[in-house]
C-alpha cells in the first residue's frame, strides 16, 4: 500500500467528522464559526496532510454546497468525493471504492446548503489571539477532531479555516493544513465525478 493510500485513509475519518455543530450556549466565537460556515457556498485550497511520524504528502480540495466535496491527492490515485447523494473513497492504485450515504455522514448537514448545527462543538481555549479552536464534543466511532481557524477578516464571517487535527479510534494522531484558501468562486460540477476503479488481478 502506497503512502498516499496510507494517509488517505486516515484522512477518511477526518472527513467523517469534519461537520462540527453548534453548541446551544452562544459565544462570540462560536457566532463567528455559524457565520462563516453558513457563508461559505464553494471553497477550493491546497493540504498538505502529515502522520505522527512526520511523513507528509499533498493534495487538493474542492468543496461545494449543497452535498459535494473532493479531496485528492497529488498523482490522483486516491481520491474522497462527496457528489451530492454518496461520499466515495476510491483508490486507482488497488482499484477499490468504498461508499456511503452522505446524509448518514457529518458531512450531510456541513455539506447541506443552510448547514444544521445542533449543540455538538465548542471553543477550545487558544493562546494565539489570532486563532479559533473548534473541537466535536464527542469523539464518537471516528475518533476526535479539532479545527483551527484563523481570524481574517476579508474571509467570510471573519475566520478561515487553517487546518484540524485528527485522532482516530486507535489513538493515531493526523495533521492537516490548508494553504491557498479561496472561497465562493467557480467549482465545476466536474470536479465531483470520477472514472470508476478497475479491479487490480
Amino acid at each position: 500500500m502506497s503512502f498516499s493510500t496510507t494517509i488517505a485513509r486516515a484522512l477518511l475519518p477526518i472527513a467523517l467528522v469534519a461537520a462540527p455543530a453548534m453548541a446551544a450556549t452562544p459565544s462570540p466565537d462560536l457566532a463567528r464559526l455559524k457565520a462563516h460556515l453558513g457563508s461559505v457556498q464553494t471553497m477550493t485550497a491546497n493540504f498538505t496532510q502529515t502522520d505522527a511520524k512526520g511523513r507528509s504528502d499533498h493534495g487538493t480540495l474542492q468543496m461545494k454546497r449543497p452535498g459535494r466535496i473532493r479531496f485528492e491527492y497529488n498523482g490522483g490515485d486516491v481520491l474522497l468525493v462527496a457528489n451530492g447523494k454518496t461520499l466515495s473513497f476510491i483508490d486507482y492504485s488497488v482499484g477499490q471504492k468504498s461508499s456511503w450515504p452522505l446524509s448518514r455522514t457529518p458531512l450531510g448537514p456541513l455539506l447541506s446548503a443552510s448547514p444544521d448545527f445542533s449543540g455538538k462543538a465548542e471553543i477550545l481555549p487558544s493562546n494565539d489571539s489570532r486563532v479559533v479552536v473548534a473541537r466535536a464534543k464527542s469523539a464518537g466511532q471516528y475518533g476526535q477532531l479539532t479545527l483551527a481557524f484563523l481570524r481574517n477578516s476579508s474571509a467570510p464571517g471573519g475566520l478561515q479555516l487553517y487546518g484540524w487535527t485528527a485522532i482516530d479510534p486507535q489513538n493515531h494522531r493526523t495533521t492537516v493544513k490548508l494553504s491557498d484558501v479561496r472561497y465562493n468562486i467557480a467549482v465545476p460540477e466536474s470536479a465531483f465525478t470520477y472514472v470508476e476503479p478497475k479491479k487490480k488481478r
